[in-house]
């Protein structure tokens, strides 16, 4: 019997196909936070996951947020309950940090225009969905790449710890992270 490909339905309402490998990812990361990497285990892991949401009733799709919770299960039922910590001090880190950051629409070229930055009213939560959207729909990128730029630029937004990011600012970050994937992708298909 042929299952069709499961959907993952993401926080911001955008659906994607589920990846094992993403799950392996995770999996290892949570290890890894909790000192006790292993990809091995992370594989085995992973596929007791894929293999679950596979088998669920007429099941076609799941949020991400189920996704979590069955991983953070596995972990904890098999004595790794400090990776499942992690995994889920991880998880509402990043959501505190996307709370904390407001994107302002300006373009600083000069200091007068970052002493207007404080005053600016055009502000809006960070959400890295709008990265995504916008690459698809500007550049025609597919969905699996825009996530991965998106991604890219949320961890330096992050890493740079500012509450007021201007919006050239992410421009600029999206415009690198873009052309290292792009560039990575070429020479793959070269080899």
């Amino acid at each position: 019997m042929v299952r069709t490909q499961l959907k993952v339905i993401k926080a911001d309402g955008s659906v994607e196909e589920y990846l094992h490998t993403k799950v392996m990812g995770s999996i290892n990361n949570a290890l890894g936070e909790a000192d006790q990497a292993n990809i091995e285990i992370a594989e085995q892991f992973a596929e007791v996951v894929t293999y679950y949401l596979y088998h669920q009733q007429n099941q076609r799709s799941v949020t991400s947020c189920e996704i979590l919770s069955i991983i953070k299960v596995v972990l904890a039922a098999t004595g790794y309950e400090k990776a499942a910590v992690a995994l889920s001090e991880r998880h509402f880190k990043r959501k505190l940090r996307r709370s904390r950051i407001e994107v302002v629409s300006a373009d600083l070229q000069e200091l007068t225009d970052a002493e207007f930055l404080a005053g600016e009213p055009g502000r809006c939560r960070w959400d890295k969905s709008r990265i995504v959207r916008d690459l698809i729909a500007t550049h025609n990128l597919c969905r699996q790449t825009a996530r991965l730029i998106a991604a890219m630029v949320e961890e330096k937004v992050f890493n740079m710890g500012l509450t007021l990011i201007p919006s050239s600012l992410i421009k600029q970050l999206v415009l690198g992270d873009a052309a290292t994937v792009l560039r990575a992708q070429r020479e793959l298909q070269t080899v």
